[in-house]
């Protein structure tokens, strides 16, 4: 049904997108959860249907539909699997870097790629020693004539093992203006792939480590300019990585939701429906309004961006708040199904894991409310969706 962000444009993608998710990814949750390992080809069909591009104009081949479409995009596909909306989240952040800085022979190169599906991007710029602290990385890129070498390892790389094209940020000098962006392609000599690591959830999706060693890159394959790497970081993380990030929860809190209220209407105690207990009912009531607040602040959030109006606020408390409510709702859908939600046979366990893949990545909750007091105090410094964000033609969505 349309609703008051949403075009009919808008809620036929949710459902070309969910009937896909049903018919290809339901089936093979019990692989990916039993193997733990990459999901390679079924990343590679989810980027072959095109919503990798959905923000990549149609001159390149993309869809043009803007933020909100790609939020509708992650949060089925999440609904269904966390880890393959997961992977279309973090591609997302590839494209970001070279729709925003790339100069037009790279965007020319790129895009249709990406859109085509042949090419799924990532973008590396957290390091071990440095986490988030991005200004306290030491991955190296030096000049040498046409070329730069890279030498260093990026760690918590969304996509590591499938992409194919990484946006990677190091130092070429000292400070905060010592950051710069380079495309890096996976097969490229003095690039390589740190060990395949299984972790608590989203299993099927690969954030791993890129190490390069002495890894030479054309001039040519920088971003922007030298000393633009800090705001490749920060402008993809918060015009990208907190909408996208958002979605995934959105998708898996949806997922808590239709799980637990269907075992409560379904299971009986005294004589009638579980559901029918005022305690669950009130539960159940719980998390259904914590879902609409979320989703209202998601789609408003994205609503913004893709009119060019400032909304980094927006956009950090929309992340915030949907971790925190999915989060708050998983538990509660553990207490609604009581020892049967530890068991593998229902998915409530995986839900609850996936979740709390989500509260880290593009900044914590912590540093969420931290953004967001500045905001309240006006010290809070200028606005990435000011400067980069296009207003969307209105009437692609329409």
């Amino acid at each position: 049904m349309v609703g008051y962000f949403t075009t009919e444009r808008h809620e036929s993608l949710r459902q070309e997108v969910r009937a896909f998710a049903e018919a290809e990814v339901r089936p093979r949750i019990a692989d990916m959860e039993a193997s733990r390992s990459v999901q390679y080809e079924l990343s590679r069909l989810i980027a072959r249907q095109g919503w990798i591009a959905v923000t990549i104009s149609p001159e390149y081949g993309g869809m043009g539909l803007g933020h909100l479409a790609k939020t509708i995009i992650i949060e089925e596909l999440s609904r269904v699997s966390g880890a393959m909306g997961a992977m279309v989240q973090a591609s997302q952040l590839g494209v970001a870097k070279i729709v925003h800085f790339g100069n037009e022979e790279q965007q020319k190169t790129w895009l249709p790629a990406i859109a085509d599906g042949s090419c799924l991007p990532t973008i590396a710029v957290t390091e071990a020693g440095s986490g988030s602290h991005v200004l306290g990385m030491a991955a190296s890129a030096t000049r040498d004539r046409d070329d730069y070498v890279l030498n260093g390892r990026k760690v918590y790389v969304g996509n590591s093992h499938v992409g194919d094209l990484h946006g990677v940020v190091v130092r070429t000098g000292p400070g905060s203006k010592g950051l710069s962006a380079f495309l890096v392609e996976s097969d490229r000599p003095g690039f390589s792939l740190g060990v395949d690591r299984a972790a608590m959830g989203l299993h099927g999706f690969s954030f791993g480590e890129l190490i390069f060693e002495d890894c030479r890159v054309p001039a040519a394959n920088m971003l922007g300019a030298e000393g633009d790497g800090l705001p490749v970081a920060y402008s993809s993380s918060v015009l990208y990585g907190r909408p996208n990030l958002t979605a995934v929860s959105l998708g898996i809190h949806q997922a808590l939701m239709e799980e637990t209220a269907t075992f409560a209407a379904k299971q009986h105690r005294y004589g009638k429906p579980l559901s029918d207990l005022p305690s669950i009912k009130m539960k159940l009531g719980q998390m259904q309004s914590r879902m609409m607040t979320a989703r209202l602040a998601a789609y408003h959030a994205v609503h913004l961006l893709d009119r060019g109006l400032p909304c980094d606020a927006e956009l950090m408390n929309a992340k915030l708040v949907n971790v925190e409510y999915a989060l708050d709702s998983a538990r509660n859908a553990m207490e609604v199904h009581g020892a049967a939600g530890l068991y593998t046979d229902r998915p409530i366990e995986r839900y609850l894991r996936d979740a709390h893949h989500i509260f880290a990545p593009a900044g914590t909750s912590d540093v969420q409310l931290l953004r967001l007091g500045e905001v309240a105090l006006g010290t809070n410094r200028g606005e990435w969706s000011q400067r980069l964000a296009a207003p969307l033609e209105l009437e692609a969505v329409s």
